[in-house]
């Protein structure tokens, strides 16, 4: 039986809760700082996800068993490592990447250039920086319409644009880079040529050592199936 803290407060965070409360291993769940859905299924706690010290505070008072994280911001901070490299709580597994790990998801310029140093097919790009912005201009006149720009940082599932007119796209990026549209996400914005198909993804769990994907069967024959079309 564990004592679980499940960090965060938004949907993604209420379909972990409902599945942790499913488990006879759960004895009981607290969620930091949680939402009304959350409240039903466990304790919401006044903490925040990044206030690393808070948690820690909480998890030795309570005696938590887990932790698991559910937004990005936490991981991007370090929330692993913080844990790993504390006398007490370095006993405590949070599920979740590293710092380093979680740089996929923290920055859109680490995760392409991972992908083009590993050989994993992806979009041409370009990223640029404020003091860049007439190469940023160049390259746009580079691509064909539509034409895709990012926040590199994370910007809460709204830092990416879609336009169709060049001119359009020029004004977006000097408002991303220059006018601070997306804050300190958008210091850095990445240009992407657009890509048009079906989208798929896998989630994967793993402990550095064992690769488990979910639904395990289900979605390994459906990306089988996308790719053969």
């Amino acid at each position: 039986m564990s004592i679980i803290l499940l960090l965060g407060s938004g949907g993604r965070e209420h379909a972990f809760a409902r599945a942790l409360t499913m488990s006879a291993q759960c004895e009981q769940l607290f969620i930091a700082p949680g939402n009304a859905g959350t409240a039903l299924l466990g304790t919401n706690v006044d903490v925040s996800p990044n206030d690393f010290e808070s948690i820690k505070t909480f998890v030795l008072e309570n005696k938590v068993d887990l932790i698991l994280v559910g937004p990005e911001d936490p991981l991007v901070n370090g929330i692993v490592d913080f844990f790993e490299a504390d006398a007490l709580l370095k006993h405590i597994p949070v599920i979740g990447p590293s710092k380093m790990g979680a740089q996929l998801e923290g920055s859109k310029e680490f995760s392409k250039n991972f992908m083009k140093r590993h050989g994993v097919p992806t979009a041409a790009y370009a990223s640029f920086t404020f003091a860049k912005l007439e190469e940023g201009y160049k390259f746009l006149e580079t691509l064909r319409p539509p034409y895709v720009l990012k926040a590199d940082g994370l910007a809460a599932g709204k830092g990416v644009l879609i336009l169709d007119h060049l001119q359009d796209a020029k004004d977006e990026l000097k408002a991303m880079l220059g006018d601070s549209k997306f804050g300190k996400a958008g210091e850095k914005v990445v240009i992407e040529e657009f890509l048009d198909g079906i989208e798929v993804s896998m989630f994967v769990l793993t402990d550095g050592k064992i690769i488990r994907s979910y639904p395990r069967r289900k979605i390994i024959n459906e990306s089988v199936m996308v790719t053969k079309d």
